[in-house]
Formats: C-alpha cells, structure tokens, sequence
C-alpha cells in the first residue's frame, strides 16, 4: 500500500475506534425519565422536613428526572393530618398546574403516607394521583406514638379513630396504583405489619432502619421502577 494510501487507513480505523470508545453505556429505560413520566411530590413523616428527600431526589434526577419535577414538600407535622391533607391538595394542584401534568405520583415517609392516605380517600385524590408510595408508614398504627402528644402523633397510635376512618372500607381506593415498603428492622414502625395495605404491592426491605429506607439505592430503584412503569 502506498503512503498516502495507509495514512487514509489508519485515519479511518482511528476515526472509528474513536466513536466506538466515546459511546456512553446506555442507561436502563426503566430508569429514565420520558415524556408519560409524572411529577413527584414527596411527603415527609413525623418531625422532618423537605431536606429528608435529597439522597433520592438527587437520585431521581441523575436518572433524567427535571427538578421542576420534584417537589420535596415542606409542612407542619404538629397539626392534624386531616390538615396536612388539605394542604396536600393544594400543593398538588400547584404542582400540575407547574408542570402541565394531569397526574401526579406521591412518594411518602412515616407519617406522610397518612395525610397523604387522607388526600386520596376523603379529598377527590384518586383523580389526581397515578402512582402512591408507603416507605415505612404507619398505616395501622405503632406504639412508639404512645409516647408523643403532638396531634399529628396522637392520630398515629394504634386504634385512633383517625386511623378507624381511614382504613375503613377500601384501604387502596380508586385507579391509582398503591405500594408500600417495610422493613423487618424498623424500630420506629411496631408491629412490622402495620405498614401493608391490602391491595397494595407490599414489600419487604433488606435490615434498614427508618430513616434508612429514604437512602437505600435498592428502596429508590423499586420506587422508581414502580412509579415510572
């Protein structure tokens, strides 16, 4: 092969080499955002706040979530969670009409799950909510509330008629689809069964504690997965 001939070759191998090293590993489609994925409003539980979000909103975003898309929400957790429903509603609504969304998912903690339970059930949610998550709700109760008096945790204490009313009837009410995660070494949440709703995917975590279950990569990837399927 002449010069001229064998620089030209070498250039193209070099040229396509190139393009086969720079191609970036494609990421899971179950992991990236697209154009039927919702808004998600996180809800955080007793004494929390917003911040509690930011390991798995950090997470949502890496997997191509915007983060007009992601609303840690910030509210009293003193007052009833019949208020905090009231409040909810309204967020979502500020939420849909933010992004032009005509659904929303809700992800919660602890006692998020409960008000955001009350929005579903007592405040027309159902329309409004594609997808629902419990991470270590106490969604019939624990004994830990025996001990605080604040009215939101009073509400959370096994047999509370705020609780009779809101797990009487239809637990998992309307088309959204419900999911809860529990895990066996949650100290905060007693008994362990008070997390599962019937009609709900129900699962059990690895040995996480509490607040465990916000930072767990295998929690985020099964919600993620949940939602955005």
């Amino acid at each position: 092969m002449n010069r001229p001939l064998m620089a030209a070759a070498l250039a193209a191998a070099g040229t396509l080499l190139a393009a086969w090293t720079s191609v970036p590993a494609q990421a899971s489609t179950s992991s990236t955002f697209t154009s039927t994925s919702n808004p998600v409003l996180f809800v955080h539980g007793y004494s929390g706040d917003g911040s509690n979000w930011n390991t798995m909103a950090d997470r949502f975003r890496t997997d191509g979530w915007p983060s007009s898309y992601l609303d840690q929400w910030t509210y009293d957790w003193h007052q009833s969670n019949t208020t905090t429903a009231q409040q909810l509603s309204a967020e979502v609504d500020r939420l849909l009409a933010a992004t032009g969304a005509t659904k929303v998912d809700i992800v919660s903690h602890s006692m998020g799950g409960l008000s955001s339970r009350s929005y579903l059930k007592n405040l027309g949610g159902t329309a409004k909510v594609d997808a629902w998550v419990s991470l270590g709700g106490p969604n019939h109760g624990t004994d830990t509330a025996n001990t605080c008096f604040d009215t939101s945790c009073t509400e959370m204490r096994i047999g509370s008629d705020f609780l009779a009313a809101l797990n009487s009837g239809d637990e998992t009410p309307g088309s959204p689809r419900y999911a809860t995660w529990w895990s066996p070494c949650d100290t905060v949440i007693n008994p362990d069964s008070s997390v599962a709703l019937a009609g709900a995917a129900n699962t059990k975590t690895a040995c996480l504690s509490h607040t465990g279950l916000l930072s767990d990569a295998t929690v985020y990837a099964q919600t993620r997965d949940m939602i955005n399927s």
